[in-house]
């Protein structure tokens, strides 16, 4: 076996545009294409893109496909043979990895098995191979993915890898995340070069990390009545975690999720309560959305004290009347910025190192967290025009 190829996919890339949100992509999961089947025309142009974005592995039945392949991928021969590891009807010379059936396996662990998981012998079967075997890949003939959480569970500390065959992009993005782990690798039989391209990106998704200032506050005042939103996600945020809320796009105020203690009721730790209905939100990929146009299921940017920041999801969006506060306060650049908030003691926005902040104990030259972009915004989106919000 050749010593060169890469055991698995990790990218590192930095971009930090004007806008002072970075993108960070990194991953420890690693692709593996199937070739197998392919017209010689597609199968080239799939082998290319799966170079191009750097996946780990291209299974063949053919040393021939695999002979020119460069050392940076891993060569994956496929033997239906009994015994095929060591036999001479098959010229592995060219394979990082000669793969093997499981039924079709020679009596000593070859490094590589392909096991069908379609009831419980087989998956106890699986859940054997993933403890000595370096290499198990895993078809499963059912949608469930709870034979996989079994399988995954039973490979913790192994040292071997799991290599889970998906049917399709969207099965991919899923299977790397059940148990938060997921599969190890994830094998498709690509249709063309485009779906190389679309696991290649979950491959590599990417993480945001806001650029956040100290914004002091300027003045505070009590509005009367508006309509104001609490965004509901399907996850469970950090005592530091908040959204980006704002009445400009030329700023926004880290809100505080409801994971802090209050005394007549409990924490909502999934919850922002979020802002007056025309405030912005910033989601990913440095878009923002009207609070209003918010709705169940799509991302919202959940962002901590330190700038780190996650994808999440809404579950739901909450729209009320409510008496309101209107915050304005300044950035180091003499920006002025502006949020509304619901007029109550319970609501807070986050401070330097995660400080909590009731809005209605706010004064003059309290400092805040916030995000100051240097764009204007169109439909959400940024641009470089002149707009003067007030």
């Amino acid at each position: 076996m050749s010593s060169t190829t890469s055991n698995e996919i990790v990218v590192t890339d930095q971009i930090i545009p004007e806008s002072g949100v970075t993108h960070e992509r990194s991953t420890s999961h690693f692709g593996w294409v199937d070739v197998r089947g392919l017209t010689d025309s597609v199968r080239d142009a799939v082998i290319a893109a799966a170079l191009n974005y750097g996946l780990d592995g291209i299974i063949s039945d053919d040393p021939a496909v695999l002979r020119d392949l460069p050392p940076t991928v891993r060569r994956i021969l496929f033997s239906d043979t009994t015994g095929a590891v060591d036999s001479d009807e098959t010229d592995s010379s060219d394979a990082d990895l000669v793969l093997v059936n499981d039924a079709n396996s020679p009596e000593h662990a070859p490094t590589a098995v392909h096991v069908v998981v379609s009831d419980a012998p087989t998956l106890s079967r699986a859940c054997d191979l993933v403890r000595y075997t370096p290499w198990t890949v895993l078809t499963f003939a059912d949608p469930t993915k709870i034979p996989l959480e079994i399988v995954i569970a039973a490979a913790e500390n192994s040292g071997g890898k799991t290599v889970t065959v998906v049917n399709d992009i969207t099965d991919a993005e899923i299977v790397k995340l059940v148990l938060e782990h997921g599969s190890d690798g994830l094998l498709l039989a690509p249709r063309h070069a485009d779906d190389v391209v679309a696991l290649a990106a979950i491959l590599t998704p990417s993480a945001d990390r806001v650029q956040l200032s100290h914004l002091t506050v300027t003045g505070v005042e009590h509005i009367g009545m508006g309509e104001r939103a609490c965004i509901d996600t399907c996850s469970l945020l950090e005592l530091d975690e908040g959204c980006l809320i704002g009445s400009f796009a030329s700023g926004m105020f880290l809100s505080c999720s409801e994971t802090h203690p209050l005394p007549y009721m409990p924490t909502r730790p999934f919850r922002w309560n979020a802002g007056a209905v025309h405030s912005y939100v910033l989601t990913p990929d440095n878009r923002t959305r009207y609070v209003s146009e918010l709705r169940a299921g799509q991302p919202i940017l959940a962002v901590r004290s330190d700038g780190t920041a996650r994808e999440v999801r809404i579950g739901r969006v909450k729209i009320e009347r409510r008496p309101l506060i209107s915050i304005t306060a300044t950035s180091p650049d003499g920006k002025v910025i502006n949020v509304i908030a619901q007029d109550d003691w319970h609501v807070r926005l986050l401070g330097p190192g995660g400080s909590v902040n009731n809005v209605t104990e706010l004064r003059a030259g309290d400092v805040l967290l916030g995000y100051v972009p240097t764009e204007a915004r169109h439909v959400g989106l940024p641009i470089t025009e002149f707009c003067d919000e007030r």
